[in-house]
């Protein structure tokens, strides 16, 4: 027999099969597009397959919307319907929070005011630490005030990346039913201070809050 007319011992590449039966090339192929799409940073396409491993982990690291609805209940003591919403419109906003503080400050104004806080910080896989918080506010009303605020983290790489100045988001102030919240957002992270009745003036304006590992009383 002619060995060019014999049949080869081993398939070709394009024949050859893993286990499922599926072609070795074809999930070769898969898997190199895979990869290049991730190191990218780009949205896996369609037919990739989706990766339920990852969004578990990631539910794993954030708070859910009842549970940060509790921990403010407890926290502050009571509920309102004014908490509820706020805390709905943050998810909303902003979708599932890894950290939140709880804390209180105390401010005074004359238009344009001061304020002071400290916190405990909780991350959700764990870890955090105390946080202590001043800057300039600008408010509706005289005098000074004290209260408890409640605030939503997101995307907190780690404990430490919350040290720093946030600027507050213009026109991000929303009030309901006795609870207000607003916005702070720096290098990717955003925070969403949360108040109810005499803490909402030292959240009207604010030009930014500068977050510290130890108190001090230079507001800037």
């Amino acid at each position: 027999m002619n060995r060019h007319d014999s049949q080869p011992l081993i398939p070709a590449a394009t024949e050859l099969q893993d286990l499922d039966g599926q072609p070795l090339l074809a999930r070769r192929d898969a898997l190199s597009r895979l990869g290049r799409y991730t190191a990218a940073g780009l949205v896996l396409p369609a037919g990739l397959g989706a990766l339920p491993a990852l969004a578990a982990e990631n539910e794993d690291d954030t708070y859910d919307q009842d549970s940060v609805l509790k921990a403010a209940t407890d926290f502050f003591g009571e509920t309102t319907e004014g908490l509820a919403k706020v805390i709905e419109k943050a998810f909303k906003d902003q979708g599932r929070p890894n950290a939140y503080i709880k804390g209180q400050e105390a401010g005074g104004a004359i238009t344009v005011g001061l304020r002071y806080g400290e916190g405990e910080l909780l991350m959700k896989r764990g870890g955090g630490g105390m946080v202590y918080w001043a800057g300039p506010s600008v408010g509706f009303d005289l005098g000074a005030n004290a209260s408890k605020v409640f605030t939503l983290v997101y995307k907190l790489p780690k404990a430490s990346a919350i040290y720093r100045r946030f600027p507050g988001v213009d026109g991000s102030l929303y009030y309901i039913g006795g609870a207000g919240i607003n916005y702070q957002r720096a290098n990717g992270i955003t925070l969403a201070p949360i108040r109810l009745g005499v803490g909402l003036r030292a959240g009207a304006s604010v030009g930014y809050i500068h977050y510290r590992r130890e108190k001090t009383i230079n507001p800037f």
